[in-house]
């Protein structure tokens, strides 16, 4: 059931970028914002126009703190090392009622909170896919925000995506899965793509066939609820052409790079995070 126009909530964006993009144009596209209850602030005009191309309906705010001044809910997507200048802006500035919802990377809501003067702290981890309604989004609160507030927070969120309430702890897992993800299955379509070259495809037809391939698996996948394995050996006919191709990719790593990828990435956002703790 949708919001009517007056349930809107009124949103405060700071950051104008392709996150905070694709989070205020899909919120409006699901009918869940009206577009004419969002201020936004960015300093980049280019940013600023982006953003108002997209939803032209919004206001351009000429501080933060006048962006977040009547909002219900705060979209914090600046990049980390702006963050903390970020927050202190708006501390003092939050109304009780306002809920801050982080998408700043490396961020715990402890250290988000201390700066921003507020325990009402939502942190997510988005991932590239959101700018097509097609996102994993983890999100993770610690308990001071309402119950309400939270749903709220995961109905609008839905709409570009996959939403996943979990444990803080667990967040650096999440971006190493389905926030690095993205760019670990694009080289797979590009491996996939230049193998269908060298057996002699255009490329722009071997592009299209690795790209249409990985989303109907994936949509397979998705719908079926099917173990990935289980898919794989239905489609593995004894003595046929996938097999031998599984046989290649065990024995040059695929399985064991992937892993050690997500491993790699997750370990990676650990130490980003605690760089910016000790700044």
């Amino acid at each position: 059931m949708r919001e009517s126009a007056a349930d809107s909530p009124r949103l405060g964006i700071i950051g104008a970028g392709q996150m905070a993009l694709a989070l205020a144009a899909g919120f409006c596209r699901s009918g869940l914002v009206d577009a004419a209850s969002i201020q936004f602030y960015d300093p980049s005009e280019e940013a600023g126009s982006r953003f108002l191309a997209a939803v032209p309906a919004a206001t351009s705010c000429s501080s933060a703190e006048a962006a977040v001044a009547e909002a219900d809910l705060i979209v914090l997507a600046v990049k980390p090392q702006h963050a903390e200048a970020a927050c202190q802006s708006l501390a003092g500035s939050l109304a009780d009622r306002s809920t801050v919802v982080s998408v700043v990377a490396g961020l715990t809501i402890a250290r988000l909170a201390s700066w921003l003067g507020t325990s009402r702290v939502v942190r997510v981890m988005p991932n590239t896919p959101c700018l097509v309604g097609r996102g994993v989004l983890a999100i993770a609160s610690d308990g001071d925000v309402p119950q309400p507030t939270l749903q709220q927070i995961e109905r609008l969120l839905s709409v570009v995506g996959h939403v996943h309430q979990l444990p803080e702890r667990l967040i650096d897992a999440v971006t190493g899965l389905s926030g690095s993800g993205p760019g670990f299955v694009a080289m797979v379509a590009e491996a996939l793509a230049d193998g269908g070259v060298l057996a002699g495809l255009p490329r722009p037809l071997a592009q299209q066939l690795a790209i249409q391939t990985l989303a109907g698996t994936a949509a397979l996948l998705e719908a079926t609820g099917e173990h990935p394995a289980s898919l794989r050996d239905r489609v593995a006919s004894p003595a046929g052409t996938t097999i031998a191709g599984i046989a290649t990719l065990e024995r040059m790593g695929l399985r064991a790079a992937l892993i050690d990828a997500v491993k790699a990435a997750t370990d990676r956002a650990t130490e980003l995070a605690g760089d910016l703790a000790g700044r």
